[in-house]
């Protein structure tokens, strides 16, 4: 049934539009959309810029929107005629219930109506005066509008100013309006307006005016004292407008539970103060001390609506509260002297203190290996009534790597036991205060254990410990330090072919040996992807990595055995940086151009003449340069005597550049389509005998692969699964002036199998 219904699919994609023109009823046309022409006759007080913001905001106003096409075609509409007949079959009912379209006829359309909106929105933004027409367009069952709107120049602003100086609520709005965006020359336009209205609204609310409101501010525009297209703009209070929502509140009594439910009844419960908050609870929940370091808002202090919510969010980013909710409650106020009086209620229900979890994963990473794995969770949520969380892990886990041509077959198992104990405050030996405000920085003390087999290959033992902070400063910026990192590995139980093949690389082999890597990262993020209303989106991160200098200083200093080493292991000398920024526009509701720019390096010193291997680069696989398998571009113009597993290991670098670009669209309901292209390629920084051409030269633009495909995206709101089909379309291991690919013979199964990578993955790539 499924194979029926995508060949019933590809033989619509084959129909052209007039494919429904048999569908339209006799007395109807099918409406095909609208073009507008926006002009003026006045260029010095409306340019070119001006223009297009205009036609912009105009297109908006324009109704019916027609029906949908895809590649030129009506699918949506044809789907929706042929479920809609008397006997449709299941396969056309089914198709008019995912991707069917009522049809949008020329009847429903009110040309006139929408001249009076494209006018009415003109004037909105200071344009009055202007002219608007619209003719019909199209022939036989096709119909559309064309609009015409001359604009005329418009008002702008000379003189903005308050009404009214004696009440305390108009000396604080007064001093609000000198950081106005309202300056003398802008554009007459309702939407600054209401942006006005809502910042002093929003600054009152921060000055301790508890019960203002936006609505109790009015704008008065008058142009009468000038002949030329000017206005002044006055700002008033509202008549009569209640006393208590006109003057200033200050904060009286704080009380905090720190363990509140609305099922439980309350009992004999203790209070505590601390710096003038009481804190409520029947037994200890949370160290009162500790609680009152969240808390911004202060007693006897105006209130502000900025510190509330800050509050709340500070408290929320603790991790142990289901709902945190600030409460006030006004106090009587009449008769006294002074600002008016709130009392603060803070009620926390915590979320269940212990969890234990079982999961059994699908795994898909990005080099290519998949497989099962099972997890099992143990957490404690203030384990020292503090908010300190404890978690717990093991996993067990098969992997074995597809899609990787002659590279399939590498198989992998691993156990692993994994602790975190995550303090939410800063832990350090000197007291440090905090002034975070959107929210408290965590402290994170990891350790953990792996047992790694690759089997055939070796067996890998790594324990790690980790000491660090992070924390976000707003709600796009989020900062990670870990001052310590120390990593030990053991390599083991290697089988003689791994070992043919360290030998045959000493670089490969050094880059093994690093048993012991110490030293401290850093990153930062700034992210506004998750943004969806915002329509020019970006994310730029940089991860700062140096190891090894404290050991090489300490071992200078008091070394007496072997040089290079720790507790007889080798420890790593490396600084390693990259920068990964992305740029994400929304073409339409769901059509989105991402690109991406990757730039990454590393750098050995000291005793060390390459990275570690778990720090090198590789590029290929689907994340990197799709039309690449994993690990098979690079590193330069290297390219293996022959591609198997072998060549998985040698092909990484201590340098990579990476650029990409997606189109991404809908085609039906869930399902997601995505144009792209790729291209990179890895480097390293010193030669390698058993790697010629791998090092990075002055040339690299001319060695970097490139690829191009096409994807299919099942992306179902908190998950995606992703299939990307890419062929290579520049290949830099090939001599010069052979590198680009001169023909495409998609249809030939020996080319297919040598250029057409299919790649498999979870979640987006970038």
């Amino acid at each position: 049934m499924r194979a029926k219904i995508f060949l019933q699919l590809l033989f619509i994609g084959l129909l052209s539009s007039c494919g429904v023109t048999k569908f339209i009823p006799e007395d109807e046309r099918l409406y095909t959309g609208a073009e507008l022409e926006v002009k003026t006759n006045d260029s010095e007080g409306v340019n070119n810029k001006a223009l297009k913001i205009i036609h912009t905001r105009l297109e908006d106003v324009i109704q019916p929107d027609p029906n949908g096409k895809f590649l030129g075609m009506r699918i949506g509409l044809w789907a929706y005629y042929k479920g809609s007949k008397e006997k449709p079959g299941f396969i056309n009912r089914f198709l008019k219930k995912k991707i069917g379209q009522e049809p949008v006829y020329f009847s429903q359309v009110n040309p006139s109506k929408t001249e009076e909106l494209l006018l009415n929105r003109l004037e909105n933004n200071g344009f009055f005066y202007s002219l608007s027409s619209s003719e019909s367009t199209g022939k036989g069952k096709f119909a559309g509008v064309e609009y015409m709107v001359e604009v005329s120049r418009p008002y702008r602003l000379e003189k903005y100013q308050l009404e009214g100086d004696s009440l305390t609520i108009q000396k604080e709005i007064a001093k609000i309006i000198e950081e106005t965006e309202l300056k003398p020359g802008v554009r007459f336009e309702l939407d600054a307006f209401k942006s006005e209205r809502l910042r002093l609204n929003d600054e009152l609310k921060k000055r301790g005016f508890y019960n203002f409101n936006a609505d109790y501010l009015i704008f008065e525009a008058d142009t009468n004292n000038y002949d030329e297209r000017k206005f002044d703009l006055f700002l008033r209070l509202k008549q009569d407008v209640a006393e208590k929502s006109i003057v200033p509140y200050e904060v009286k009594d704080i009380r905090v539970y720190p363990n509140y439910s609305v099922d439980e009844e309350k009992g004999n419960q203790d209070t505590t103060t601390i710096q003038d908050i009481d804190f409520i609870q029947d037994e200890l929940a949370f160290r009162p001390e500790l609680l009152e370091k969240y808390i911004l808002i202060k007693e006897e202090e105006a209130y502000s609506s900025e510190l509330s919510r800050l509050t709340t969010n500070r408290l929320s980013s603790i991790g142990n509260y289901r709902y945190v909710n600030l409460r006030y409650v006004e106090k009587d106020s009449i008769g006294t002297q002074g600002p008016w009086g709130l009392d603060a209620n803070i009620y926390l229900s915590p979320l269940k203190k212990r969890s234990l979890r079982a999961e059994l994963q699908g795994l898909s990473k990005s080099n290519n290996f998949i497989g099962p794995a099972v997890l099992l969770t143990y957490r404690n949520r203030n384990i020292f009534k503090g908010g300190e969380t404890f978690n717990i892990s093991a996993q067990f886990g098969y992997e074995t790597q597809i899609a990787g041509g002659d590279r399939t077959g590498l198989s992998t198992y691993d156990i692993g036991l994994k602790s975190d104990l995550i303090f939410p405050r800063v832990i350090f030996p000197v007291n440090i205060e905090e002034r975070f405000s959107y929210s408290v920085p965590k402290t994170k003390i990891s350790l953990g254990g792996e047992s790694l087999n690759r089997i055939g290959l070796y067996r890998s033992n790594s324990a790690t410990i980790s000491y660090g902070y992070y924390w976000n400063a707003n709600r796009f910026v989020y900062h990670e330090i870990n001052p310590i990192s120390l990593s030990v590995v053991s390599l083991s139980d290697t089988s003689p072919e791994f070992e043919e093949i360290l030998d045959d690389n000493p670089f490969l082999r050094r880059s093994f040996e690093q048993q012991f890597i110490a030293g401290l990262n850093y990153t930062f993020n700034y992210n506004q992807l998750g943004d969806q209303f915002r329509k020019h989106k970006i994310f730029a991160g940089t991860t700062v990595d140096v190891a090894g200098n404290l050991l090489n200083l300490m071992d200078n200093t008091f070394g007496k055995g072997e040089s290079g080493k720790v507790f007889g292991m080798e420890y790593a000398q490396y600084a390693r940086g990259d920068l990964d920024f992305r740029y994400h526009i929304k073409l339409g509701e769901e059509n989105v151009l991402a690109t991406r720019v990757f730039g990454g390096i590393g750098i050995p010193f000291g005793n060390s003449v390459s990275l570690p291997y778990v720090k090198q680069y590789s590029a290929g696989g689907p994340n990197s340069v799709r039309a690449f398998r994993i690990r098979s571009l690079g590193p330069g113009t290297y390219q293996p005597d022959s591609i198997n597993n072998q060549s998985y290991f040698d092909q990484t670098g201590d340098i990579r550049i990476e650029g990409n670009i997606e189109y991404r669209f809908p085609i039906v309901s869930y399902l997601k389509g995505a144009l792209f292209m790729d291209a990179g390629n890895v480097w390293l920084m010193n030669d390698n005998e058993a790697l010629p051409g791998g090092k990075f030269t002055s040339s690299w633009l001319r060695e970097l692969g490139v690829g191009a495909g096409f994807g299919l995206r099942i992306d179902i709101e908190f998950f995606v699964i992703r299939f990307d089909f890419a062929a290579p379309i520049r290949k830099p291991f090939l001599p010069e002036g052979e590198r680009w690919l001169k023909e495409f013979k998609v249809f030939d199964r020996d080319w297919r199998r040598e250029n057409l990578i299919f790649n498999f993955a979870i979640g987006y790539p970038f």
